[in-house]
């Protein structure tokens, strides 16, 4: 099956992009990497009017390394980021996400921002970005706005996004001391959605740590409980196991017991792996 026919337009500029996708009457979708796209196309499960590539638009590739901020382009790609886009800034953390993505064929084209615009449960990136307090920056036909990943992503394939407006970039909190981190994934077949992914990330001069667990729920979620028995001084191990299952079980209630089992040891893999860095 091949696609149903569409109107092309490659955008040069933010601007010109958001005035295509916003066009009265007309269903519209934006293209980076096509590694979502392009199969929903050829299978007629997305049937747009008008397809807007946003390959042209340059200040979408900005990469910029501060003293307390790295801003990530949207249209970086996973391979890109694997091979170390902005240098190890995030102690390796973005290049062994990036990494883990499905097959280096599929690295080369999809994108960071992509991934983050589709919002699939089982994608990595939300996650990770979450886990890093990242924000992220959206250009729309009313000018451009931040919001936290927390709250962009808000469901299955569910965003904050206007039909008019596009993803430009994420801009990461960068700490002065080394960045403690772990992430634990489940697939079941190299290259295929995950089952269960987590991230622990805590600082090494006392930052507070942050627990995401995705690929779970709808959307990934901040375990609470964990992050806090985590910033406990002298947590024991019964503690944090204690704090991993009450979270799990807010999330997944109704869950059946190898669920159940498989999210815990994720989250408890991930925080095992922060705790020895």
């Amino acid at each position: 099956m091949k696609a149903a026919p569409f109107e092309y337009v490659a955008a040069k500029t933010a601007a010109e992009a958001s005035k295509a996708l916003g066009s009265a009457g007309a269903t519209t979708a934006a293209i980076a990497g096509g590694q979502s796209l392009l199969p929903m196309l050829n299978l007629r499960v997305a049937l747009p009017d008008c397809v807007v590539d946003l390959n042209g638009i340059e200040e979408l590739r900005e990469v910029a390394v501060k003293s307390d901020t790295v801003r990530i382009g949207a249209l970086a790609t996973h391979a890109e980021i694997e091979d170390g886009l902005f240098a190890n800034v995030f102690g390796g953390l973005m290049q062994r996400v990036a990494s883990k993505i499905s097959y280096r064929a599929i690295r080369h084209y999809g994108t960071i921002g992509g991934s983050v615009a589709l919002a699939d449960p089982a994608a990595d990136w939300p996650g990770c970005l979450m886990a890093l307090g990242a924000t992220v920056r959206v250009s729309g036909l009313k000018g451009l706005r931040s919001e936290p990943v927390e709250s962009f992503v808000q469901g299955q394939y569910q965003t904050s996004l206007a039909p008019d407006e596009i993803i430009v970039g994420f801009d990461v909190p960068r700490q002065a001391a080394r960045l403690r981190w772990g992430v634990f994934k489940v697939v079941r077949k190299s290259g295929a959605f995950a089952s269960s992914i987590a991230f622990a990330v805590a600082g090494s001069d006392g930052r507070p740590a942050s627990v995401v667990l995705a690929a779970a729920t709808t959307r990934p979620h901040l375990l609470p409980k964990v992050a806090e028995a985590l910033g406990a001084a002298k947590a024991s191990d019964e503690t944090i196991r204690r704090a991993i299952a009450e979270d799990v079980a807010a999330l997944v209630p109704n869950d059946d017991a190898y669920s159940m089992r498989l999210h815990t040891s994720t989250v408890l893999r991930s925080v095992q792996e922060m705790q020895r860095a």
